[in-house]
């Protein structure tokens, strides 16, 4: 067992009150607590002090008296009383206080957060751990079957914990927190929708495997999003007609994320681990975007009438592209750089990279570069993914 607090994270907190977002077993908590030792905490998943703040939300307010002007607090789970805000932002108006407002679901924090703390605190979000972060202590084999939640990460038994987190999040996430209606209807979802990891989402062909109505499964996968499971990459759809458009693909938060909610156990085979290397490779990317502004805007490429041509990731950064496909293979061949080929005249588009899991850098005669997985790590920690102008 590795004790994770022990590692750096490469989040730093913002100079102002803000949400700091993420899904459960990220470490938000330590991680608050280690970067910014709070005046107070205010914890809601303690089961006493959620309900007494329910009871009475004034209690909040006299607590807030008791500290001096300008004091940091920390309110943990804030989604679960977002009424809270209301005293945030009446102290942080009057009184100057800095609040860091924890929570692993945006869903109930949408509305309120937006009505009352508009301007007064930005978003964070806090990942999976990333390899810049374990200190030496990456294993690709064992993120691709275990993800690296911390809270798995660091666990005696990965397998089972990943299995109790999944059975916790329908408890408490969803069950609790009366996210759905049918909580035997987005039990069955989950397995289904974790097999799209890495492809395409068409909502009717979901609901079909799901045998849940169409608008069920729509609100199903907005749940995935709001509590941070899962997210979106739309499709790249410049000069596209709109019946051209193409589906979003899905990905989940971390490969055991994906696992665990598909009830997989053991390593993965060929087909999954191929899956579950782009997500991961997703997520860090995500993550790299969240930490360090590393691109602005991302896409999946699939031009319209063209089968099985596409690019799995577009990243835009101040209208300039980065084109990058990925394989969990240690050879390439001439037909995996197809889509990296077809893509080669859009406008704007700086560099065509391939990521795989062979040794050596490579370059074929049309430029598209060729990395190895170290090699591209590099690139994200060391923000050089877009190629600096002369």
């Amino acid at each position: 067992m590795v004790d994770d607090r022990q590692l750096a994270r490469i989040l730093r907190p913002p100079k102002g009150s803000f949400f700091l977002l993420g899904p459960r077993g990220t470490g938000k908590s330590t991680w608050l607590h280690s970067e910014l030792r709070p005046a107070a905490t205010v914890d809601l998943l303690e089961e006493g002090r959620f309900q007494a703040l329910l009871a009475d939300p004034a209690q909040f307010a006299m607590e807030l008296r008791t500290l001096a002007d300008g004091s940091l607090v920390v309110i943990d789970e804030v989604q679960r009383l977002p009424q809270l805000l209301n005293e945030v932002h009446r102290h942080i108006e009057q009184r100057k206080m800095r609040f860091a407002l924890c929570g692993s679901s945006a869903r109930k924090l949408k509305q309120a957060a937006t009505n009352l703390l508009a301007g007064r605190a930005v978003r964070r979000y806090l990942h999976p751990f990333v390899p810049e972060e374990l200190a030496g202590r990456f294993d690709l084999d064992g993120t691709l079957r275990f993800g690296l939640l911390p809270v798995v990460w660091a666990a005696e038994d990965p397998e089972d914990t990943l299995r109790a987190y999944a059975e916790l999040y329908l408890r408490e996430e969803v069950q609790a927190e009366a996210l759905v209606r049918n909580l035997p209807g987005f039990a069955r979802f989950l397995p289904v929708a974790s097999l799209l990891h890495g492809q395409a989402l068409s909502v009717s062909s979901l609901a079909r495997d799901a045998g849940v109505a169409r608008t069920t499964v729509e609100g199903y996968v907005d749940i995935l999003e709001d509590t941070l499971l899962a997210f979106r990459l739309p499709a790249f759809e410049s000069r596209l007609r709109v019946r051209e458009r193409r589906h979003p693909k899905l990905y989940f938060a971390d490969p055991g994320i994906a696992r665990a909610l598909g009830r997989r156990r053991g390593p993965p085979g060929p087909e999954e681990r191929g899956h579950l290397f782009e997500g991961w490779i997703a997520a860090l990317l995500r993550a790299y975007r969240d930490y360090r502004d590393l691109f602005d805007g991302w896409y999946h490429w699939s031009p319209a009438g063209a089968l099985r041509t596409e690019v799995d990731f577009l990243v835009e950064r101040g209208g300039e592209y980065v084109a990058l496909e990925v394989k969990a293979t240690p050879r390439i061949s001439a037909s995996e750089l197809k889509g990296l080929r077809a893509i080669a005249e859009l406008g704007h588009l700086r560099r065509r990279l391939l990521v795989f899991l062979g040794p050596r850098r490579l370059k074929t005669e049309d430029g598209i570069e060729i990395l190895p997985l170290r090699a591209f790590l590099d690139e994200l920690e060391g923000g050089t993914l877009f190629p600096t102008r002369r």
